[in-house]
């Protein structure tokens, strides 16, 4: 790890297109995600407290728990910084100065390549996979326990909600279609070990999937795809959920054609790390509770 915990919760923009996007979701999880940004202010968000040698406390006690790398945490973060780091054609620095404003997608559309379906398929099983295995090591359980896992989606809320109602949205109806799940079942079913090592965010997480060879890892992903479809399919169906109805609440901070769902979702994928972003909020939370129950 680059950066200690505290500093990474420190520098969570307060406003970026990472945010619009997570804020135009609300309306399938109404007020479920607040953006809590800043370590001493998640710490009095979780907690309520307002003492400060407290405070002061519980920061050091969640600090040295991220620290001890007996404990799964550094390994869920990275994981979460992993599969949302794939190169960002579009840096996040020549947006800047357009938030607060729509922006227009259309000068953009040169500089972007819609994935076939294969590769977006690869990426949206391996941010599932991702989940479940950072869940199991912030959790402390076997890095395979798939039913504690969908077990607990049910339980989900705030951020943790957020990142999953995002990879739903954004990885799967807008760029595969309402069938999503099942379509990425059918092609994991049928890929390569071969197909699945070109991937350069499979090559970097491989050794934290379970399975035994490439082969066991496939089969493992095609297990976490299958254990989490009825809980995904039940968040489209609840919400009527479909590529237009989420891209219309996005019409706030983007402005695109209507025929351009594809490079819609190559936008959002390269100028976004909802990921990472949400998963630090997730990881910032569960040490702080941590550490107060330990205190």
């Amino acid at each position: 790890m680059n950066k200690p915990i505290q500093q990474l919760v420190d520098e969570l923009p307060s406003s970026n297109l990472t945010v619009s996007m997570l804020n135009a979701l609300d309306f399938v999880a109404p007020g479920e995600w607040q953006n809590t940004v800043g370590f001493v202010n998640t710490i009095k968000t979780v907690t309520g407290e307002d003492d400060e040698d407290l405070i002061q406390q519980i920061g050091e006690r969640a600090i040295y728990l991220f620290n001890d790398k007996s404990q799964g945490y550094q390994t869920a973060l990275w994981l979460y910084q992993t599969v949302d780091g794939t190169d960002k054609v579009l840096g996040a620095a020549a947006l800047a100065n357009k938030i607060g404003e729509t922006i227009p997608l259309f000068g953009f559309l040169n500089s972007l390549t819609p994935k076939p379906d294969k590769a977006q398929t690869i990426d949206l099983t391996l941010k599932i996979v991702a989940e479940l295995v950072a869940f199991c090591q912030i959790n402390g359980i076997p890095g395979d326990s798939i039913g504690d896992f969908v077990g607990a989606l049910g339980e989900y809320g705030g951020e943790s909600l957020i990142r999953m109602v995002a990879l739903i949205c954004v990885d799967g109806l807008i760029p595969l279609g309402p069938d999503f799940i099942d379509k990425s079942l059918s092609m994991m079913s049928q890929m390569n070990p071969q197909e699945l090592q070109q991937n350069p965010t499979f090559r970097t997480i491989q050794d934290t999937i379970p399975g035994n060879g490439v082969g066991g890892k496939i089969d493992f992903i095609g297990e976490s795809l299958d254990g989490v479809k009825g809980w995904m399919n039940g968040i489209v169906t609840a919400n009527a959920l479909t590529a237009q109805s989420v891209l219309g609440h996005c019409k706030g901070f983007l402005d695109f054609a209507d025929d351009k769902l594809d490079y819609v979702a190559a936008f959002l994928d390269v100028s976004t790390n909802y990921y990472e972003h949400t998963g630090t909020q997730t990881l910032a939370k569960r040490l702080i509770e941590r550490a107060i129950a330990e205190i």
